[in-house]
């Protein structure tokens, strides 16, 4: 009893020991870290500015963080330097528009009215391709960008929501097509893949000619960025670099563009043949190009598109922001009679429900989703790179945290992204008193901003509704 009664003695000295040290630690580090702040503080608000720490701070806000770091990249390697994960910069957005809702004139559909938000991909082919989901996955390049890994993560996640995944411009995976329940190849500007057997096995072939974020540029994958693996990928040699062309080999020139569909389209027995395109001010004249050609479906890449590196100049400064380029798409082909013939894909910058809801008001018959659909399936093991790597580096390829990606987590992931959109989407066709999403369309937008009310011919939110409205009689009531 008495060893126990001088262990509980002990016990009690050394927890009042340690409450004491801990209670000084504190006021130490209190006190330490007061000092620090006070004269800090006092150097910042009496020192001249040429001798003062605060100046790091206006002249960055004044030229911008992401300037001044990408200005001290270039100063020091002298090289293109290639930024992930798209502009950082503010373009003419879809924040702009805003929905129309429904109440009395037009009544909101009841909460357990099913709604469709079903696509289909080239309803003329021979065998289009139906998706439960408008929202699918864009072209992200496998061993160019992303990992394995991620890769089959972004095929079985889509495939777990009934929409389609997308090989990208990189290698060929025979394990993300047995993961994918509907998957749309990238007729690459590259030499690699394309064998009829590749071609042959998805559902639907993109053929690049442009991207959002890359313009028509073309680049080069140095030979000494791939490793053994990557290179049996790519089926290349030990010191070949991967070429991608600004043009698309087989097309030198517009016209040249309908005998490659033809030979697609035979080729793969009917399946849907695409086009995707960057968004510039010739817009209308491509679409003429693509659409006469007997194309099934185009995309149209806006100036928001991210890709895994490309440079600054091209991502900040050049194309036609999502928004208009989606307008202006849709005003085409409807007026040229392709409305209901060539399916209008939108690309670039699409975050949100909300977002897809817009491009599916202003015309899109479908959408991609890269950047967002990455930060989804990467939920939440980003922290398995961070924080001593960016959380990118979760799912690129060549980087160490990639290996440690978990496919089924992150598949569950995007699948719950996916139907959380869905759920998201129906709840504002509900609101617009509709039941399908194919019918949404401009007249349920409006806007605060004059600039778009005039591009997109739509109203002024603080416009009266100047509609008819069925007149009703109204007893009055004695107060």
């Amino acid at each position: 009893m008495s060893n126990n009664k001088s262990h509980i003695g002990l016990l009690s000295a050394l927890g009042a020991i340690a409450l004491v040290g801990t209670l000084a630690g504190k006021k130490l580090i209190k006190a330490t870290v007061n000092r620090v702040h006070d004269k800090l503080l006092g150097q910042i608000i009496s020192e001249v500015y040429d001798d003062n720490l605060w100046e790091l701070v206006s002249s960055t806000v004044r030229l911008g963080p992401d300037i001044v770091v990408e200005s001290s990249l270039r100063a020091e390697e002298g090289k293109i330097i290639e930024r992930p994960m798209g502009p950082p910069r503010k373009f003419p957005s879809l924040d702009k528009l805003k929905f129309d809702l429904a109440q009395l004139q037009t009544m909101p559909t009841e909460v357990d009215t099913r709604i469709d938000i079903r696509a289909t991909i080239g309803p003329m082919a021979k065998r289009p391709l139906r998706i439960e989901h408008f929202m699918m996955i864009a072209p992200m390049a496998y061993g160019l960008a992303l990992s394995e890994r991620a890769k089959l993560a972004l095929a079985k996640g889509a495939a777990a929501a009934n929409t389609a995944s997308h090989v990208g411009a990189g290698a060929y995976l025979e394990g993300e097509r047995k993961a994918a329940k509907y998957l749309i190849y990238q007729y690459n500007r590259g030499d690699w893949g394309k064998t009829p057997e590749i071609l042959c096995s998805c559902d639907a072939i993109e053929i690049q000619l442009g991207q959002g974020a890359y313009a028509g540029v073309g680049h080069i994958f140095d030979a000494r960025l791939m490793d053994e693996n990557l290179r049996k990928d790519f089926g290349k040699k030990k010191g070949e670099s991967l070429i991608t062309y600004s043009r698309q080999p087989e097309v030198s020139n517009p016209a040249d563009l309908k005998g490659l569909i033809d030979r697609l389209r035979i080729l793969t027995d009917g399946i849907p043949i695409g086009v995707k395109l960057a968004a510039g001010m010739e817009l209308e004249a491509d679409l003429a190009w693509v659409c006469s050609s007997g194309a099934d479906f185009v995309v149209v890449d806006g100036a928001e598109a991210a890709t895994r590196g490309s440079p600054p100049i091209l991502q900040d400064d050049f194309g036609v922001p999502t928004v208009f380029a989606i307008d202006r798409a849709a005003r085409w082909m409807k007026s040229n009679g392709y409305k209901d013939r060539v399916s209008l894909i939108a690309s670039g910058g699409i975050k949100t429900p909300g977002d897809a809801l817009k491009v599916r008001a202003l015309g899109a018959d479908a959408c991609q989703i890269g950047a967002i659909a990455l930060v989804a399936v990467s939920h939440p093991q980003i922290l398995k790179a961070m924080p001593f790597e960016p959380p990118t580096a979760a799912v690129l390829y060549s980087k160490s945290a990639a290996k440690k990606f978990n496919v089924e987590e992150g598949a569950k992931a995007l699948k719950n992204f996916f139907e959380s959109c869905k759920l998201e989407m129906a709840e504002g066709i509900r609101a617009l008193g509709k039941v399908s999403i194919s019918q949404v369309d401009k007249n349920d937008l409006t806007t605060t901003d004059e600039m778009y009310a005039r591009a997109l011919d739509i109203p002024l939110i603080y416009e009266p509704y100047n509609g008819e409205t069925v007149p009703v009689k109204v007893r009055k009531i004695k107060l």
